[in-house]
């Protein structure tokens, strides 16, 4: 007990002595001004090339990182790896405070009520996007009366000639049958020109590839009918695969829009330049109403009674926040109201476009399906023909010794017995040198994956 024990801290003078120490030696160090890379990746502090596009059309390139952008548009981290290119995310359209969040296949980009952050691609689609985009900003005034120049998809972009004829006859039906209710494109707000450029693009997209299929397929179908062979069946399963891929892509595209069609709050959350309006307009006013109340303070009757001026202005400025606040919450509740058929007229006519995509996919896997069960119905049927002529093995023994010929066999008494399992064992193994053949060639099994 009497031993001096070893104290867990070291005294508060020692480590004033010590500091000193390690300044000095903390200061020999040559100061760390460079961060590589890889540095700024492990703190999130990666820097991408983002294409920003302004309300009049004009883009520039700015190398900006994450936290930047999110602070610019006030966004949380998990928005941001929605856009993030080296991860895969489906299709998904976030309405936020103060941005739309945009990522529709090859367009990845945030949507404010001020300008447009597109992450810079080599991608054709994505330099298209921002192309038409610039064009058709720059042109509104040339844009064309009601939404039926807005959507007319054949007229707007380079390439768009090879969107179907179901989707193009879908679109002349929602025009005929709403026709006087489209809103114009120069009424629509900025945001929403830059969404549906990117919905546009997008359906483009994804059509595109849906009518290439289509012209891959079905040459190989129909060839399958006539001529069963290793190599259309390779491509068959190649096409389904990409048939599969494609589809659930196009899906989840169909369900994004319709799931913000069905939600009255998440587009009206969408109205980006209302909202920046709404609120400048009552901060403007109760801003207004603030130097009201301190100009219509009367002068105290008592000294000794009256309030100090900093208490009063405190005051003022209490009934100011609480007024506000108050107004806050009734535009609140109005916003859930909001007129929001601006929005889902637009929507609901890309939402057509993918839709007939969507069916033409579905008509493509059906006319698939038909193929691959005539395809099997032809190997059953040649199954059928194989063991028929295994059977009919029997017959040609049972005709030789029908014979009227006197033979040493017929006086065996196990001849008889010897005859029936050579010729059954004879008849099998032909059958299973057929379906190793078969198998082969390819042929068997035709599962479908």
């Amino acid at each position: 007990m009497s031993e001096v024990k070893t104290p867990l801290l070291r005294p508060h003078a020692a480590v004033q002595e010590a500091s000193p120490v390690a300044a000095t030696a903390g200061t020999s160090q040559p100061a760390r001004t460079h961060i590589s890379p890889a540095d700024l990746k492990r703190r999130g502090y990666s820097i991408h090339h983002w294409i920003r596009i302004d309300k009049n059309g004009n883009s520039q390139v700015l190398e900006i990182d994450k936290m930047t952008v999110m602070r610019r548009c006030h966004l949380p981290p998990r928005d941001l790896r929605l856009l993030d290119p080296l991860f895969v995310y489906p299709s998904t359209i976030l309405g936020r405070e103060k941005a739309i969040v945009v990522n529709l296949e090859q367009i990845r980009c945030v949507i404010t009520a001020e300008e447009v952050l597109l992450l810079n691609s080599v991608d054709g689609y994505v330099l298209q996007y921002v192309n038409e985009l610039k064009r058709r900003l720059r042109n509104t005034e040339n844009g064309g009366k009601g939404l039926e120049k807005s959507i007319s998809i054949r007229s707007h972009m380079g390439d768009l000639d090879l969107v179907s004829d179901d989707a193009m006859t879908g679109l002349q039906q929602f025009r005929t049958i709403h026709q006087g209710q489209l809103p114009s494109t120069e009424c629509l707000p900025f945001e929403f020109r830059a969404l549906e450029v990117a919905l546009e693009a997008a359906c483009t997209f994804l059509d595109c590839q849906a009518t290439d299929l289509e012209v891959e397929a079905y040459p190989v179908l129909d060839e399958l009918t006539s001529k069963i062979n290793t190599i259309n069946l390779e491509r068959l399963r190649r096409l389904k695969s990409k048939l599969v891929i494609l589809t659930s892509r196009v899906e989840k595209m169909r369900d994004e829009i319709e799931q913000l069609m069905d939600d009255d709050g998440d587009m009206a959350e969408m109205y980006l330049t209302e909202k920046k309006e709404r609120v400048g307009f009552h901060i403007h006013q109760d801003d207004s109403a603030c130097v009201g109340d301190v100009n219509s303070v009367s002068a105290p009757f008592s000294p000794c009674g009256s309030p100090t001026e900093p208490r009063m202005l405190e005051k003022t400025f209490s009934n100011s926040f609480s007024h506000r606040k108050g107004r806050n919450s009734i535009h609140g509740s109005e916003n859930s109201c909001e007129n929001i058929e601006q929005l889902e007229m637009l929507l609901e006519a890309y939402f057509i476009v993918i839709d007939s995509t969507l069916n033409k996919l579905i008509s493509l896997k059906q006319y698939i399906d038909d193929t691959e069960d005539f395809i099997n119905i032809q190997l059953f049927e040649l199954l059928l023909t194989t063991a028929t002529f295994v059977v009919a093995i029997y017959g040609v023994v049972a005709g030789v010794f029908g014979m009227n010929i006197e033979i040493d066999l017929f006086n065996d008494p196990k001849a008889f017995k010897w005859v029936i399992i050579i010729a059954g064992l004879s008849g099998c193994l032909i059958f299973f040198l057929f379906l190793l053949f078969f198998r082969w060639k390819g042929l068997m099994p035709l599962s479908r994956p």
